[in-house]
């Protein structure tokens, strides 16, 4: 846990690995996932590493085991997940592994091309069939016209019937010839007309729909297709019907003349047709148990192929030692788990048989990653710092403080009892059901989003329930547990028969002279004048939390300064920073509190209502250095909340000011003397003609640089300055969007409750109508509540929430300058892996 508040101590070690024990040591430590190593050839290309064969040999097995869970996926066939996690094949293993394959690839190669094959020619055959059987119909109709039905007394024998192609007493015309084939439905009408524009109307199409949808053999999709002969004489029209044909994509088939022979070509489809069924099903029983037997391993097969992929790409980043026929590796490890490493380290060269591996520490003046140890309760909560912006390496981390600020000052923008506790039921239920909602792999990117963040969003319910009883707030109702504080005339009688009724604290009559048990008192709910005493309870309390935030913030960095041995920083910084911000912004929050002590709504003493000074004016006058003008005789109130306050504000803002050259000048001017006091130690020291001090050529140089340097400390210093003073002034107002998102939340609630739930509750009437009015009412206004005041204004506080940590607290402490610590573990590669594979 320790980690969390400053981030691990890293190690940059060395690593001496053997040829042989190279692979399993770096197996061994992806299995323990805390190495990040570095890369060591950044200038040599990917193709020309040691291991490219390896790497191109594990994207091909992974080629090959994406083409079977597609075509398992394809079958519905789904894919066991036994939760193991086998370990990474050794090297031989390989050539095991892409046999079996090579092997599976071809095989449901070969069946998928018999069976295209066979869906191909079973889809001629029944395109023939179909033709067969409805050019039958268009010829029966050229033989029998409309005035001579089938059911009259003169009938015709099969042999006696006529040609339609020699009967010249139907048709005065000779040589009359057809063209019968399928085309896809959408393309008839395009087809008729350029067969119409083509033949110049010298042709007669027929066509009908086939009802049942095929089978594309090469998409597998189910396409609607129709049957169409076309009659046409002389070669010349032949060879063009036939060119407009392949130019649609129409399928000709050949078709006999004579009855007879249609009859006995349908009989021989049919035939053929069951026999294909046949072979077509037992080739699909075939492809079926081929998927089912892969489906069963393809899972782990995959994962054996990313460990094996990950260790050369790995293997790749190190340095080959060919005078010792090893590899030279560079790692980042938090110094906790150096004797982890040893322990992997050893059991990888024991399964190799090899030498030990040699792990040296170095020294280096390169920045470390930043790594904070997390478990799956703060982890949520470190992403929302990381996403600012990572920590500098060691310094104060913001996580620990967040986990209690964040859903804290969500809950004062979000206070009500009931929307809090729909959040945190749906954050329990989250929190409660974590094993197999985290088992279920989804690639919905909206449930990611709240999965992940599932105790924050029960911490935020929780507290929001919290201060939903300081308001005394439950969708826009309140709760009378402890009864009200205000008596005489605001008895039961006058509350349910005025539809107004303001409160006047002013009259110390009416309510108890000691404060409410908890809360507020539920009558502030039905006065009319609530939005004045709310407006005037929140912003203050607003004010309050901010100050308080922002010099938590401006303390912790003393903790940074005294981690970094900078006493300087102390001095120069968070002294007059401190003082700067206790002098103007925390003076302001004591005035809040005295004048809540101190004055009541009658004034001082009760004298009068208006003797209470407004915060807003005094502190305005006390920055501007104003006085007050004297009261007249007579008037018992005083501008003044205390004697001698306009000499104590003007000493505040005089230290306050005094603090902003303090700021801007002591560093600068401590850094430019201790660099003039090095330049002069230098010179005494080295003196002239001294090549191994660097002569006064490089002393002249480092000179110039100092003062270069000193311009920018100059600039930098100021910058920082003038944002500091700016922004606690800016930052101060930044946290009245607590008081206005509050604000805005119970009025919306209050809406809903007035213009929606309260009419279904008062329409309809009685019985079954008015029961049936209520329901639809509630549903709307339940739908609403979780629409716009749980999801919508819960993102917006949210939103707000996050603003204030990153800007207004996180600015005084945290520079988030550093670079995340990724170590190389497998769990983290086969995670990525799997998401990339369900996108």
């Amino acid at each position: 846990m320790g980690s969390l508040f400053r981030s691990e101590e890293m190690a940059l070690c060395q690593l001496f690995l053997q040829s042989e024990s190279a692979y399993t040591c770096v197996s061994e430590l992806g299995e323990l996932g805390l190495v990040q190593f570095r890369d060591l050839n950044p200038d040599v290309n990917a193709f020309q590493r040691k291991f490219v064969n390896e790497v191109r040999r594990c994207d091909e097995m992974e080629r090959k085991l994406r083409y079977l869970e597609r075509e398992i996926r394809k079958d519905g066939i789904p894919v066991l997940d036994t939760g193991e996690n086998p370990e990474a094949p050794m090297p031989r293993e390989m050539i095991d592994l892409e046999a079996t394959f090579e092997k599976l690839e071809n095989e449901l190669k070969e069946v998928n091309s018999n069976a295209e094959a066979l869906k191909r020619n079973y889809l001629e055959l029944t395109e023939l069939k179909h033709i067969l059987k409805k050019t039958q119909v268009f010829f029966d109709e050229a033989m029998y016209p409309p005035n001579l039905p089938y059911d009259q007394d003169v009938y015709f024998d099969d042999d006696e019937r006529v040609n339609l192609l020699t009967d010249t007493s139907l048709h005065q015309l000779k040589h009359i010839g057809f063209v019968a084939g399928v085309i896809l439905r959408e393309r008839i009408p395009a087809f008729e007309r350029m067969l119409w524009r083509a033949c110049r109307g010298n042709v007669f199409l027929r066509q009908a729909e086939i009802n049942d949808p095929l089978e594309d053999p090469a998409t597998g999709e189910q396409v609607y297709k129709s049957v169409f002969i076309i009659f046409f004489q002389g070669d010349q029209l032949k060879m063009r019907v036939k060119k407009i044909c392949e130019g649609f994509r129409a399928t000709m088939y050949p078709c006999p003349e004579a009855p007879a022979d249609r009859r006995e070509m349908a009989m021989g489809v049919k035939t053929r047709l069951d026999d294909l069924s046949t072979v077509l099903s037992q080739t699909q029983d075939h492809r079926h148990r081929v998927l089912v037997s892969a489906a069963r391993n393809i899972r782990a097969w995959m994962m054996k192929v990313w460990k094996i992929k990950s260790i050369y790409h790995t293997l790749n980043m190190f340095n080959l030692d060919v005078i010792q026929n090893g590899l030279i590796a560079e790692c980042w490890i938090p110094v906790a788990n150096l004797e982890d490493v040893q322990l992997a380290l050893r059991r990888g060269t024991e399964k190799s048989g090899s030498l030990p591996a040699i792990l040296n520490r170095l020294s280096t003046h390169e920045a470390p990653p930043t790594f904070h140890r997390t478990n799956k309760f703060t982890k949520a909560f470190q992403a929302l710092i990381d996403a600012y912006g990572v920590a500098t390496y060691r310094e104060i981390n913001p996580a620990p403080y967040t986990i209690i600020t964040f859903p804290f000052l969500f809950a004062i923008m979000f206070g009500d009892v009931g929307h809090g506790i729909i959040m945190a039921l749906f954050g329990g239920w989250m929190v409660w059901r974590e094993k197999p909602l985290s088992a279920k792999k989804t690639d919905n990117e909206i449930w990611n989003i709240f999965f992940g963040g599932r105790y924050i969003i029960l911490l935020m319910g929780m507290f929001s329930m919290y201060t939903g009883l300081i308001y005394n707030d439950i969708f826009s109702k309140a709760l009378n547990i402890f009864g009200t504080s205000w008596h005489g005339n605001y008895n039961e009688s006058t509350l349910l028969t005025n539809k107004e009724l303001t409160l006047d604290p002013g009259n110390k009559e009416q309510y108890d002279q000691y404060p409410y048990p908890f809360g507020l008192d539920p009558v502030w709910q039905i006065a009319l004048n609530k939005i004045n005493f709310y407006n005037s309870y929140k912003m203050k309390i607003s004010i309050i939390f901010g100050i308080i935030h922002m010099l938590f913030g401006v303390i912790l960095s003393v903790w940074n300064h005294r981690f970094f041995n900078k006493p300087m920083n102390i001095y120069c910084e968070f002294i007059p920073q401190i003082i700067f911000l206790t002098c103007l912004f925390g003076y302001l929050v004591l005035l809040v509190f005295h004048k809540w002590v101190w004055y009541g709504a009658g004034g001082a003493d009760s004298v009068s209502p208006n003797c209470a000074p407004s915060i807003l004016i005094t502190f305005i006058n006390m920055v501007l250095m104003k006085g007050y003008q004297p009261t007249p005789e007579g008037d018992p109130c005083s501008p003044y909340m205390y004697a001698g306050q306009f000499g104590f504000q003007r000493f505040l803002v005089c230290v306050g000011l005094i603090c902003v050259p303090w700021m801007l000048i002591a560093k600068p001017f401590i850094l430019h003397r201790n660099n003039k006091r090095k330049l002069m130690m230098s010179q005494a020291n080295g003196g002239e003609g001294v090549i191994e001090e660097g002569g006064g050529e490089a002393a002249a140089a480092a000179a110039t640089e100092e003062v270069h340097d000193m311009g920018e400390i100059m600039i930098h210093q100021g910058i920082h300055t003038i944002e500091y003073v700016l922004g606690s002034v800016s930052h101060t107002a930044s946290y009245l969007r607590l008081w206005a998102l509050s604000l805005a939340h119970a009025q919306l609630s209050e809406v809903l409750w007035q213009m929606v739930l309260r009419v279904g509750l008062t329409a309809g009437g009685t019985g079954g109508v008015g029961g049936v009015v209520t329901y639809f009412i509630f549903a709307a206004w339940a739908s609403l509540t979780i629409a716009i005041l749980v999801l919508m204004e819960g993102l917006s506080a949210f939103l707000h929430t996050l603003r204030l940590h990153w800007v207004e607290f996180q600015s005084k402490f945290y520079g988030g300058g550093g670079y995340a610590f990724v170590p190389f573990a497998f769990e983290t590669i086969l995670e990525h892996a799997e998401t990339a594979v369900t996108e």
